[in-house]
This record gives C-alpha cells, structure tokens and sequence, in this order.
C-alpha cells in the first residue's frame, strides 16, 4: 500500500468540502418513497444519522491527539463532515415526510448508548485505540448500511447525496489505514501501556454502557437481516477491514488491529459462543427504560437539516 502524503491529502480534503446548499432539496423524486418503507426507513435514517456522530465524536477526540499538526487538522476536517453527513441525512428525512416540522429523531438504545460511552471517552483514549475502531466502524457504515440506502431507495437525490458522503468516507478510510499502518511495529512495553490506559480510560463507564455498546454492529447486522437484506453484505464490508493486512504488511505487526480483527471475525462469522454472548447483551440492552438512557449530549441540540448549514 502506497503511503499517503498528509500534506497533500489534507490539501485534498480542503479543495473538496461541500455544504448542503449545494445540493437542490427541491429536485423531484421524493414521491417516490414508497408507504409501506417509511416506517423502517424512518428507524433506519434515524440510526445512521447518530452512527455518523458516534464518528463525529471519535475524530474530536483523535484530533486531540494526533502526533502531528497536519494529522490534526485532518482530524478537525473529518469531524465537521461526519456532522454534515448527519445534518445532510437529516435533510433527505425531511424531504421524505418523515419528520415534524423541526423533529430531531432520538437514537435507539443501543446507539444512545455508544454516543454516551464516545462522548465520555473519546478525549481520554489513546490514539491508538480509536485510531484503529473507527475504520472498522466507517467500512460497516460506508460498504452495508449506505449500500442499503442505494438499493432501496429510489429517489434520484439519493444517489447525489451518498456520492459526496462516499467519496468524504473514502478519505477517511484512506487516512485510517495509513494512521495503522504508521502505528506498527510498537513494542510490547507500549502496547501493554496503551491497553492499560484503554481500560482506564472506561472507569467513566457503568457496566450497562459496556454491555449495550459492545454488540452495536452485531445488532446492525440483525437489523439488516430483519428489513430483508442479505446480511452477509456486512461481512463483506468488513472484508476491507480485515484484509487491510494483505495490502499493507505493516498492520502485521500491529497489535491493535490485529485484536480488532479478531473481534470483528467473531461478529461477522456469528461465531456460535460469541453469537450466544451477543443476544443476551442486545436482548438486555432493549430492556433498559427509557429513563435510564444516557441523556443526548448537549451539543446535539445543534443538529438541524436546515440547508443554510
């Protein structure tokens, strides 16, 4: 795999920004959401809209840490543009009738709960930890649940919006496996003090935030399963994750992504013991009331689908 040059691609980032008055919001094709999807499509929308500021909060917290100015800046650019992926799929709810006038959709349990153990985490955690979770999650976001969209969807806008989403998520992709790749080779004293500081950086955490975040993309594939897709497009998805090795041989000798690999197997090959694991923290995880759900950040208060963002 080819190294990138941070310099030039944050030179990239910057030429390609967009906002969402680029796009017409008016442009025909919104009739032809079906009836029968706006119920799924509605949970759905409402699911990917706060994965992306799961990412959002991730990236804050990496840009907090980068070793380097450029990788920074990188990192404050990837943030802005998973709040206006969130912001421009807020939008197609609202040109789809799925909203109230000014209607914010709450996550679900699971969801709610990521966004809560991220927000408390993200700025705490070592680098090298979110440095090598947040890939995972972008290519089960960018290669399955977008891809779903694609396929179900027929409004022609779609196709406008997911095209500038996808191409922002590519670069992000790229930085991802090349931060890896440039984590590598770590001795064992610095990967048994960046584990340590992993499991510190939890004392935040209840137990209930472990047991209802941990299965958040093995939940997403049973949703997928549940709304008629083949859920092993996921797996595929996951595919690019785990096979980043064989492209670059540096992750080789990266024990982060390595242990992540491991785990992401187990989800995507419903391993029968971790299958097991898995329902009994998703079926717990959808019992908790809803009183005791982590209350949304403060900063979400800011979302909006308004164009002049």
């Amino acid at each position: 795999m080819t190294k990138l040059d941070l310099k030039d691609t944050l030179a990239t980032i910057k030429s390609r920004q967009w906002m969402l008055s680029d796009i017409d919001w008016d442009a025909p094709g919104a009739e032809l959401i079906r009836e029968d999807q706006r119920e799924n499509l509605k949970s759905f929308m409402a699911d990917l809209m706060w994965i992306e500021h799961v990412g959002a909060r991730a990236f804050a917290g990496l840009a907090l840490h980068a070793p380097t100015e450029e990788l920074k800046e990188i990192y404050r650019y990837f943030h802005a543009e998973e709040q206006k992926h969130a912001n421009a799929e807020l939008a197609l709810m609202k040109r789809w009738g799925l909203l109230e006038d000014g209607e914010i959709p709450l996550p679900g349990v699971l969801i709610c709960h990521s966004l809560d153990t991220m927000d408390k985490m993200a700025d705490t955690a070592p680098f090298e930890y979110q440095a090598t979770i947040i890939p995972m999650l972008e290519v089960a976001l960018d290669g399955a649940l977008l891809k779903f969209l694609t396929d179900e969807v027929q409004d022609p806008l779609l196709k406008v919006v997911l095209n500038k989403i996808n191409a922002d998520e590519s670069r992000h992709l790229a930085v991802g496996f090349h931060v890896m790749g440039m984590l590598s080779g770590a001795r064992a004293r610095r990967t048994a003090l960046v584990l340590f500081k992993i499991l510190h950086s939890t004392r935040a955490l209840s137990l209930r935030h472990v047991i209802a975040t941990l299965p958040i993309i093995g939940n997403m594939r049973e949703e997928l399963y549940a709304m008629g897709l083949d859920g092993s497009r996921l797996s595929v998805a996951m595919d690019r994750y785990r096979k980043a090795g064989e492209r670059d041989p540096r992750l080789e000798s990266n024990t982060y992504y390595k242990i992540v690999r491991a785990f992401s197997r187990l989800v995507m090959e419903r391993h029968p013991v971790w299958s097991r694991v898995e329902a009994v923290m998703i079926a717990y995880a959808k019992r908790i009331p809803k009183d005791r759900w982590p209350q949304r950040p403060s900063w979400s208060e800011e979302l909006t689908y308004k164009t002049a963002v």
